[in-house]
């Protein structure tokens, strides 16, 4: 199965189980990987048999920055359920939801989850 990568989409919302991050929010970096075959778009040159990556990156930004939830888990069962309900080509989903600063002590780089749904082998 061929893939669609959109890597890095960053947005500013509100979600965490802490009273400060949903009262300050912070930053989430979405990482997405459709599992998509894109032979018939390679071939023809045409939109309409592939997945359009800007409507997959409106559906993502408006779920992250839409209605705050506890968890990143959460989050990225939404934008996974979301894509394959919305776009039929989408075979497969891997989503990456990343917390660049979260509010917790210590010294670490990023806290993070992935989740992969549907046929994406």
């Amino acid at each position: 199965m061929d893939r669609i990568h959109i890597q890095q989409m960053e947005f500013y919302a509100y979600h965490g189980a802490l009273p400060e991050e949903t009262k300050i929010g912070q930053r989430f970096i979405v990482d997405v990987s459709l599992a998509v075959s894109l032979r018939e778009a390679g071939e023809t040159d045409d939109l309409t048999k592939t997945v359009n990556y800007a409507e997959v990156y409106e559906l993502c930004e408006r779920i992250v920055t839409g209605e705050p939830m506890k968890l990143i888990e959460a989050v990225a069962e939404t934008i996974a359920t979301e894509v394959l309900a919305t776009f039929e080509r989408v075979k497969g989903i891997r989503v990456a939801l990343i917390k660049p600063n979260p509010p917790i002590h210590g010294h670490y780089n990023s806290v993070s989850v992935e989740i992969v749904r549907g046929d994406y082998a």
